[in-house]
């Protein structure tokens, strides 16, 4: 087998694989839809992806994190089809700064706050407060400085009068996910964190009342580099669709139609 037949077969190989368009890989199999989602939707948006993908055929695959890191990586460009965010002014600053297709930005959910409780660390915490108390040395929040519901956490703080008593036993999760760890392992005892992610054996959790924090409304889009935009706005129909929204209602979240 002469070396000129191998490369020629490497290049048609080569030609062959582009030719199937970034949609599909060679083999016809659609790609992945490559979706950022803010931490406190790792349970619902599970579930939404699975269903989706089983009916459409059309993978989806889910990066979770804090909502301002992954703004950052999306201008930094990150190759995400769609940023769902945990507040809408992260995207509001995608839509100023161009990196999102106009006219796809949309608001999907309202989060709530609850505070949450280690089932066997012996405290008792139903408002916020009983985080005075001397036995509670530690208490997780998600970070502000880049993670919304680490943001209104802080703002719920400050509106009971309690922020600069209770922000030095504070222990900082990198997105609300880590935080409610730090709660379920027992690291905090106390926690605060989404609605949506509380429904986990270690911990009871008790909703935060909404007047003490702003509305989470929480926005998405596709951004503007996306490779796959007919994908990612079937997604985005499918979550404010009644089987998408019979979901999103059951992790915790309001609705579009249920929040002002």
């Amino acid at each position: 087998m002469s070396i000129r037949w191998i490369i020629w077969v490497g290049v048609a190989l080569l030609l062959a694989g582009c030719a199937a368009g970034p949609a599909e890989n060679a083999g016809g199999a659609p790609e992945p839809l490559l979706v950022a989602a803010a931490a406190d939707l790792q349970t619902a948006f599970t579930e939404l992806g699975q269903t989706f993908e089983q009916q459409t055929g059309q993978p989806v695959r889910f990066s979770f994190g804090s909502t301002g890191k992954l703004t950052t990586q999306i201008e930094n460009g990150a190759p995400f089809d769609i940023l769902a965010a945990a507040n809408e002014s992260y995207i509001d600053r995608l839509a100023a700064g161009g990196y999102i297709i106009p006219g796809s930005q949309q608001l999907y959910a309202q989060g709530q706050l609850v505070l949450v409780v280690n089932r066997e660390s012996g405290v008792q915490a139903t408002v916020l407060q009983d985080l005075l108390d001397s036995n509670i040395a530690r208490v997780a929040i998600a970070n502000p400085a880049h993670a919304p519901y680490g943001q209104a956490a802080q703002e719920a703080l400050q509106s009971a009068g309690l922020w600069g008593v209770v922000q030095p036993k504070l222990v900082l999760g990198e997105n609300v996910r880590q935080t409610l760890q730090f709660v379920q392992t027992g690291d905090a005892p106390v926690g605060i964190v989404a609605r949506s992610i509380a429904d986990v054996p270690e911990v009871s959790y008790t909703p935060l009342p909404a007047n003490l924090y702003p509305p989470l409304k929480q926005a998405l889009a596709i951004t503007k580099t996306s490779t796959r935009p007919e994908a990612a706005r079937q997604f985005v129909e499918f979550i404010s669709s009644p089987q998408g929204r019979s979901i999103m209602q059951k992790h915790g979240f309001l609705l579009p139609g249920e929040f002002k």
